[in-house]
């Protein structure tokens, strides 16, 4: 999309060039957004006569988190949504910077925000007539795209404690490792996106309307609930973890304790044959053809005691 500037609530929507968005006075208004920010952008961004220096700013950022913050008659609003395009990035959500004010929104994403398109769709079918109607529809677009995300989260842990059995506990400690933190990375600025949108909602501005606001504040319930199933996820991920260290401790015990009956059986055993293995003359029956096989039940008699012995204290049941 590159730089776009769209005159929308005068007539058709449809984009208009710099020098028509900057002079235009009429009953709609301007939405000026920024998908990178090259010279020739930022040029275009300082030229508008009414972007305070910390409205510029917060617009032209590299780190952000979402906010809101009233300029006289207008507020910087950040928000973080779901990407276009899946990333390596470590920040999951993409953020959208937005200067609102009577008849003007000067917006930046530094890269593809998946919302963007439904918001134009909205737009091209006459949904959105003013600011407040552009920043309620990204509100309502990013929470709707991100419940499903953050509730398929939930139902992966599900599926976790369905199968926690011992024999899969390296599998799901690496799964549950993985959602725990994608919960942690979503936790970062979904409780901050609600926040932001509970400030919008309680400014009184004339281009927020009391419809925009009802809108504004069921995006940031839907928010609140999100919120509170990532801190679910969070702590049921933990209790997993937890169980399944127990599983694995467990583990580790009955390993040990059957090494430890296998070398208690061959340990008389062991001695037995390495007394009789002694290279030296006097060994009784040495010259007896039965000597062998006597040895050998012996052996056998004596394993076989030790491990009735084993059954009877129950060492040997897991």
């Amino acid at each position: 999309m590159g730089c776009a500037a769209i005159l929308v609530g005068d007539g058709p929507v449809r984009r208009v060039g710099s020098d028509e968005a900057a002079a235009y006075q009429g009953p709609g208004f301007i939405w000026l957004h920024f998908d990178t920010l090259e010279e020739a952008d930022l040029a275009a961004l300082k030229a508008q006569g009414d972007l305070p220096d910390i409205a510029a700013n917060a617009l032209v950022a590299t780190e952000t988190r979402p906010r809101c913050d009233r300029i006289e008659d207008g507020a910087i609003v950040n928000l973080r949504g779901p990407a276009a395009v899946e990333t390596d990035d470590s920040d999951r959500l993409v953020s959208i910077r937005m200067w609102v004010r009577q008849g003007r929104v000067s917006s930046v994403s530094r890269r593809p925000l998946s919302a963007l398109q439904a918001v134009i769709e909205q737009m091209e079918t006459g949904k959105i007539l003013d600011p407040g109607d552009l920043v309620a529809a990204f509100a309502r677009a990013i929470s709707k795209q991100l419940d499903p995300e953050v509730a398929a989260l939930g139902d992966k842990l599900d599926d976790c404690e369905t199968d926690l059995q011992p024999h899969q506990v390296y599998k799901l400690r690496t799964t549950i490792a993985s959602i725990r933190s994608e919960a942690i990375t979503y936790r970062r600025f979904v409780a901050p996106d609600r926040d932001a949108l509970l400030t919008l909602a309680q400014l009184d501005f004339a281009w927020l309307a009391e419809e925009d606001r009802l809108h504004i504040r069921e995006a940031a319930d839907r928010f609140s609930r999100m919120t509170e199933e990532l801190e679910a996820v969070r702590e049921r991920a933990a209790l997993l973890h937890e169980q399944l260290t127990d599983l694995r401790g467990e583990q580790m015990e009955v390993r040990a304790l059957l090494l430890s009956i296998v070398a208690l059986i061959f340990l008389p055993l062991t001695f037995i044959t390495g007394l009789l293995g002694m290279n030296v003359k006097g060994i009784p029956y040495a010259e007896e053809e039965w000597a062998f096989w006597g040895v050998v039940g012996v052996c056998v008699a004596i394993a076989l005691v030790i491990s009735a012995y084993f059954a009877r204290v129950h060492w040997l049941r897991r």
